[in-house]
């Protein structure tokens, strides 16, 4: 088997297993600073036990984002040594940045969050969940920002040593603010939280389902939804900013995320179909004219160029990259959808009676772990065959002495070991939801109960 698609396969399966959790770990430290920071100001046990209950789950799926991540660092140097000494630079400077300033930032701060509730004040624990929350997105922010600069190179030269070619950084904030790193974090991000609230609602739905921690699941579930509601609509915009850039950056791959094929004519826009890229046609699909054309240039007769204007050997898989953008598409259009819907039922108080609703809303935390994924797929396929845009392509950046048995060996090898951490993560996880919230009804009766005793006496 091909040494080069061994080697992109086996980086896909570990940066899509690792994918996973960081998401999750992002969103819900934004829950855990809402949910914190309504128990200081209104000083309801509810909240407080909220937040040590989701403060578990934050602390597993923290846990397993930096088990499977370190693996990727290995992959580098191994069967990417071409593309690691192409990229070091500016990759050294970004990973360091973010161990700096953010991953020293969220670790420093976690075990306070995780052990210190009473071992610190109210507000020096809030402080610390802020801290945990922002040094998660920072940490997002470096990452996307080393990704960025491979779908934008700037600010850097090429040297050449002994004929071995390197980008060299000439200007850091040039390359940190490539034009692509802050349309690109602020759609992963809010893809995180969204990531976040609609585990949260999850969990949420489940216990009304099954009538348990009924207070406890009402205001968890709001809270969730909000978060949910906000992430979603900001996810529409920064997505539509997203494509703009890729409009005009790397326009090959925006003509194969809607297979337009015409050189330099109006765009379409696709609301599903399926590309038969021989033919140069979208089968069993509908599409609105003229549309694409529209967002890019406000002008509907806009021309934009097309699949045909670029070199067949500079394009991406157009059916495969189609495909994923539009499913990614329709998945955030769903969200919107169920976060209104959702705080409809609650108006109406009718979210606790809508048994399929609440089934709908269990099985809604799968729907932006895929959007998440399928987004991944879309940018980093369909930049292909460029590892880094217009510089190296992917072929290129490959091991020179690794084989194709050494990579089918460790392939295999990972995909046992990560399939057991998923088994555990599962396991883990559903031990923590099925024991609750610490019984957080008992333990508010029972502080009721305190509270009227002390004030007979």
């Amino acid at each position: 088997m091909d040494t080069a698609f061994l080697a992109r396969l086996q980086f896909a399966f570990t940066i899509s297993f690792h994918y996973i959790y960081p998401p999750l770990s992002i969103g819900l430290g934004l829950v855990l600073v809402m949910m914190e920071g309504m128990y200081l100001k209104t000083k309801d046990k509810k909240y407080e036990e909220m937040t040590r209950f989701w403060v578990k789950i934050f602390s597993l799926t923290f846990a397993m984002g930096v088990a499977t991540g370190i693996v990727m660092e290995f992959e580098f140097g191994t069967n990417w040594a071409t593309y690691s000494r192409f990229v070091g630079d500016v990759f050294g400077s970004a990973l360091a940045s973010e161990g700096i300033f953010a991953f020293f930032l969220e670790s420093g701060f976690l075990a306070i969050l995780v052990f210190g509730w009473d071992k610190v004040s109210p507000k020096l624990h809030f402080f610390s969940t802020l801290m945990v929350s922002i040094g998660s997105m920072l940490s997002a922010l470096w990452i996307v920002v080393a990704n960025s600069w491979q779908q934008t190179p700037s600010g850097f030269h090429i040297v050449h040593h002994n004929n071995i070619a390197r980008a060299e950084i000439t200007d850091f904030w040039a390359m940190v603010l490539n034009p692509s790193s802050i349309q690109r974090f602020s759609h992963t991000v809010s893809g995180a939280w969204l990531s976040g609230a609609f585990l949260v609602i999850s969990v949420s739905a489940f216990y009304l389902l099954k009538k348990q921690h009924t207070e406890f699941a009402k205001s968890s579930l709001k809270i969730g939804l909000t978060v949910a509601l906000f992430a979603s609509l900001f996810q529409l915009f920064t997505g539509h900013q997203s494509a703009a850039e890729v409009s005009t950056m790397q326009p090959a791959k925006l003509a194969a995320f809607e297979a337009h094929f015409d050189s330099l004519a109006p765009a379409n826009m696709h609301l599903f179909g399926w590309v038969n890229e021989k033919a140069q046609t979208v089968n069993y699909g509908i599409q609105i004219p003229g549309l694409l054309s529209f967002l890019v240039h406000g002008d509907t007769k806009a021309p934009v160029r097309g699949i045909n204007s670029f070199p067949k050997n500079d394009l991406p898989p157009v059916n495969f990259v189609f495909q994923t953008y539009h499913f990614m598409v329709a998945i955030g259009m769903t969200l919107i959808l169920i976060s209104l819907l959702s705080f409809y039922f609650i108006w109406k108080n009718k979210i606790v009676e809508n048994k399929w609703w609440l089934r709908i809303l269990v099985i809604s935390v799968l729907l932006p772990e895929i959007a998440n994924q399928l987004g991944w797929f879309s940018a980093e396929v369909g930049r292909q065959p460029w590892v880094v845009y217009g510089l190296l392509r992917t072929s290129e950046g490959l091991s020179k002495a690794v084989e194709s048995g050494q990579i089918v060996f460790s392939l295999v090898l990972f995909t046992f070991i990560y399939l057991l951490l998923f088994v555990l993560f599962i396991f883990l996880l559903d031990h923590k939801i099925k024991a609750g919230p610490g019984h957080s009804e008992e333990i508010e009766s029972e502080y009721d109960k305190q509270k009227e005793l002390f004030a007979k006496h």
